[in-house]
C-alpha cells in the first residue's frame, strides 16, 4: 500500500473531508511484462518494490489523529456550572452516605433491643422450663403415690365386698326372722340386695348402706316389745284374728278373742307357733298391762331361748 505523502502533508485538505474518513489508497504500478522474443535464460523480472516504512508510520499517525482529534488539543478547565453540578452531586451523596449511617444507626438499637428482649424470654422459658420439670418431678411422685394407694384401695375394696356379701347373706337369714310388720318394712331393703353379687353394679358402699339399714330396723324390732294383730290358725284347725305380743326378735305370745294362747319362737325357716292353753291368763295379764289397762306387775312367761 502506497499513501500519498502530499495529502498527509495539508492537513487543512484532510480537515475539510469526512471525519474519521481514510485516503483511498493509490493503486501499485505493475511489473513490465516480460519480452516474447527474449530467451527463456532472460533475467528475471525485478521484484516489487515494498512500502517505506516511514509512509505507513505516517499514515498510522494520522488516521489515529483522525479518528480522535481531542487526543492532540490540551485538558479543559471545568466550568462555573460544571463545578457547582458536581458539587451539588457531592452534597447529594453525602446526605445520601448520612441518611443511609442514621437508618442503619437505628436499625442496629432495634435489632439489639429485639436481641436483649429475646434473650429476656428465652431466660424466662428458661426457668418456666426448670419450674415444669419440678413441677413434672414432684407430678410423678404423686402419681407414684396415688398409684400405690390405688392398690391399696383395690385391695381393700375386694375385702369390703367379700364381707358385705357375706354380711348380705346373713341378714336375709335375719329377715326371717322379723315380725310381719317388721318384714314388710324390710322388703324393699331386701330387694336391694344383688341376687349376683360378682357381677352387681352396685356400689360396694350402697351395699352396705343398704346392709345397716336391714339391720337398724332388726335392732329396733329386737329391742321392743310390741302388740300387733295377725292371721294364725288356732289348735282347732281354725284361723283367727290374735294379739300377737313381741318380746323383740326372741319370743312371741298371742291370744285369740276365745281365749286360746300360743307361744311362736324364731327359726331359720320364719316363726313356729304352738298352743300354750295353760298361759291364756298370763298372756292376756300381760296384754293388759303393756295397754296400760292393768297397773305393771311381774308376769311369769315361758320363755326358751335356741
Amino acid at each position: 500500500m502506497v499513501a500519498c505523502l502530499g495529502c498527509f502533508g495539508a492537513p487543512g485538505a484532510f480537515a475539510q473531508g469526512t471525519p474519521g474518513a481514510r485516503p483511498l489508497p493509490q493503486p501499485r504500478p505493475s511489473p513490465a511484462p516480460a519480452s516474447v522474443s527474449q530467451p527463456a535464460a532472460a533475467k528475471p523480472a525485478a521484484p516489487t518494490q515494498p512500502t517505506p516504512a516511514p509512509v505507513v508510520e505516517q499514515s498510522s499517525k494520522a488516521d489515529a489523529r483522525a479518528e480522535n482529534p481531542e487526543a492532540t488539543s490540551a485538558p479543559k478547565t471545568p466550568t462555573l456550572e460544571e463545578t457547582r453540578l458536581t458539587l451539588s452531586k457531592w452534597i447529594e451523596t453525602q446526605q445520601i452516605i448520612s441518611k443511609e449511617r442514621n437508618d442503619w444507626q437505628q436499625g442496629k438499637e432495634i435489632l439489639q433491643g429485639r436481641v436483649e428482649l429475646v434473650g429476656k424470654e428465652v431466660t424466662q422459658l428458661q426457668d418456666r422450663i426448670a419450674q415444669s420439670e419440678v413441677a413434672v418431678q414432684e407430678s410423678n411422685r404423686k402419681r407414684d403415690e396415688l398409684t400405690k394407694q390405688n392398690a391399696q384401695l383395690k385391695e381393700t375394696s375386694a375385702q369390703l365386698a367379700a364381707a358385705v356379701t357375706q354380711m348380705e347373706a346373713r341378714v336375709r337369714k335375719l329377715s326371717k326372722m322379723a315380725p310381719e310388720g317388721v318384714a314388710k318394712r324390710l322388703e324393699p331393703l331386701l330387694q336391694r340386695i344383688p341376687a349376683d353379687p360378682a357381677t352387681t353394679r352396685v356400689s360396694v358402699a350402697e351395699r352396705f348402706q343398704n346392709v345397716l339399714g336391714i339391720l337398724n330396723e332388726l335392732n329396733k324390732a329386737n329391742s321392743e316389745i310390741t302388740i300387733a294383730y295377725e292371721i294364725r290358725q288356732l289348735a282347732d284347725g281354725t284361723s283367727s284374728e290374735v294379739q300377737v305380743i313381741y318380746v323383740g326378735l326372741a319370743q312371741a305370745y298371742y291370744l285369740s278373742p276365745r281365749g286360746e294362747a300360743g307361744i311362736g319362737r324364731p327359726t331359720d325357716t320364719g316363726w313356729t307357733w304352738q298352743p300354750a292353753g295353760d298361759q291364756a291368763d298370763e298372756i292376756y295379764t300381760a296384754l293388759e298391762i303393756i295397754q296400760g289397762k292393768h297397773p305393771p306387775a311381774f308376769v311369769a312367761l315361758p320363755v326358751s331361748i335356741q
